[in-house]
């Protein structure tokens, strides 16, 4: 096999990055499974009956042959595979699996996912705006500072009485957003909600989860104190005399496939919406509670509880706020072009933050609010629909009718998809519908369907749903249509090049580690603008390991905030 640049983590894990092109027909975990998991592994040879051996790496010894469970049907290509199981193998140490001659290593350990964990969350520090990026934390990714956001101009579509169009105002930290240098509210709140709450769940293992970061010698735990990087910034974010939040932090149009300290546009906040008002207020509710007794934050809890009931105002009092960037840009110069998070319906936001502000305050006010917006269904959250963010922490409330009504619509959801494993194509509960495979499907179909499933282990201790939790990560991690591990950095084939400008400009052959891309996407959007060749239009294949593919190779904020809450949580139940 031949080897690249070794994608090791700054100190923190040392993960092969050997490319696995003699082993395309077998598809498995590239990372590592737990001793006591269930090990499938997915052979892509037709459908054929194959033997399946499970070599030590060492002595090469057979100590193992996959048992076959059933030969699977793609629903749209109509490609069969066959679906092996190894699981009677729980002996840690490093292995081969071997079949018609083809090799892929694999390895069996406790912790199997600390060091994914780890990595995605150490991938935030990489892509913080406004600092240095130091050799000592960064190694090979070190960077000066770029965009201190010192300096950012009041666009006239965020003009208010205290904050006339050109005010200069200052709004530093944060974290870039996806591929490009910019910083968005609607999707850093969800972004940090998602990570909020799989710390809330299992705060043990996050405290002692160690990231190596510059605030890692303090008493909080490192994923607070990334976390806490991002909310200075979106504190910075609202505008001080009357309590709405700008929608985003933006050039007017997206920089070139340069470093940060090479930009050279102006930088503005934009247009106060109500989608981003809420979501703020929502996060900061939530921050607010988890972060309250902190010793290294001793004002934030108040700070933020304070900064969410103003933003929770504003938003009931500007309802028809909704940011469309076209007709801002019709309205206001300069037009901008970047990123536009839009949405046109805030109820979900509202349920969010009204059900924040409870939990934070108990104010029947915002109790009777939730009541009256919460859904009939369960939808799994996604950056513009966040119902289910507020359906989530409505579980820890057992007793209140609205924990109860989300309770019973979670549990039938996970009943659900759980039942579609014994006729999946790669045994998992996402990806057996066409609608599964769509810009960001990785994080939205399979990481947050995974933490939906963990809330339904955690719920009612049936350990059928951490089962199904970790077949959606083994996807991730390569059982999969294309044999790719789709977290950068990790596996035996992981992305090289991913839609994003530090790793495009950097020049370092290997990308920035530890951050999921989007995954496959038959919409191809890309296609024409990038002039890009997609192996396969089928759902599940439209993938292209090329940076020009921002369609189905960006890296995003929320994407690998749900890879972060996954891992983290199915690493703290073993």
């Amino acid at each position: 096999m031949k080897k690249l640049l070794p994608a090791v983590l700054l100190g923190l894990m040392t993960t092969s990055a050997v490319r696995a092109q003699d082993a395309e027909i077998i598809r498995v975990n590239q990372v590592a499974f737990y001793p006591q998991q269930d090990k499938i592994a997915v052979v892509d040879n037709g459908g054929k009956k194959v033997t399946l051996n499970v070599r030590d790496a060492q002595s090469g010894k057979v100590v193992a042959k996959a048992k076959y469970l059933r030969t699977s049907l793609s629903p749209w290509s109509g490609k069969r595979r066959v679906v092996m199981d190894f699981s009677s193998l729980s002996k840690p140490g490093r292995y081969v699996l071997e079949c018609k001659g083809q090799k892929m290593p694999i390895e069996i350990k406790e912790h199997a996912l600390t060091e994914l964990t780890q990595g995605a969350i150490k991938s935030y520090y990489l892509n913080r705006s406004g600092m240095p990026i130091e050799a000592q934390y960064a190694g090979l990714w070190a960077r000066p500072l770029g965009h201190a956001d010192t300096h950012v101009m009041v666009h006239p579509s965020a003009a208010s009485p205290g904050r006339p169009a050109g005010t200069i105002i200052s709004s530093p930290y944060g974290w870039y957003d996806a591929g490009d240098f910019n910083k968005y509210i609607v999707n850093s709140a969800y972004s940090v909600s998602l990570m909020l709450s799989a710390y809330e769940q299992n705060k043990a293992y996050f405290d002692r989860l160690k990231v190596d970061i510059p605030e890692a010698t303090n008493q909080t735990s490192d994923l607070l104190d990334e976390l806490m990087y991002n909310l200075k910034w979106m504190l910075t974010m609202q505008d001080p005399y009357d309590g709405g939040v700008y929608h985003k932090l933006t050039t007017p149009f997206f920089e070139g496939m340069v470093m940060p300290a090479a930009c050279q546009q102006q930088r503005y906040v934009v247009q106060k919406s109500v989608t981003a008002s809420f979501d703020f207020a929502a996060v900061m509710a939530q921050a607010a509670r988890i972060y309250k007794g902190s010793k290294d934050y001793p004002d934030f809890a108040e700070k933020a509880e304070r900064a969410a009931l103003a933003a929770y105002h504003w938003a009931e009092e500007h309802p028809q706020a909704l940011y469309s960037q076209n007709d801002m840009n019709a309205r206001f110069d300069p037009d901008v072009t970047t990123g536009e998070y839009g949405d046109s319906y805030a109820a979900d936001e509202q349920f969010w933050a009204a059900t924040e502000l409870y939990l934070l305050t108990e104010d029947p006010f915002f109790r009777e609010t939730a009541g009256r917006l919460q859904s009939e269904q369960f939808l799994l959250p996604a950056w513009g629909g966040v119902a289910a963010l507020g359906t989530l922490a409505w579980l820890g409330c057992p007793d209140d009718e609205l924990g109860k009504a989300s309770r019973e619509q979670l549990l039938d959801y996970c009943k659900k998809q759980v039942a579609m494993l014994p006729t999946s194509g790669f045994n998992t509960p996402s990806g057996n519908a066409a609608k599964d495979f769509a810009w960001g499907c990785l994080a939205e179909a399979f990481c947050v369907n995974g933490i939906v499933l963990m809330y339904g282990y955690l719920l009612t201790g049936d350990k059928q749903y951490l089962a199904a939790a970790q077949q959606n990560m083994d996807y991730i991690l390569g059982r999969n249509a294309t044999g790719y591990c789709y977290v950068t950095g990790f596996g035996t084939k992981s992305p090289m090049h991913p839609h994003h400008r530090l790793s495009i400009a950097d020049g370092i052959e290997a990308p920035m580690p530890g951050m999921l891309v989007g995954g496959p996407n038959p919409g191809q959007q890309d296609r024409e603008a990038s002039h890009l060749t997609y192996p396969s239009s089928q759902p599940d294949e439209s993938y292209i390991d090329d940076a020009g593919s921002y369609a189905s190779n960006e890296i995003a904020i929320n994407w690998t905030a749900a890879l972060v809450a996954l891992a983290g949580w199915i690493d703290a139940s073993f």
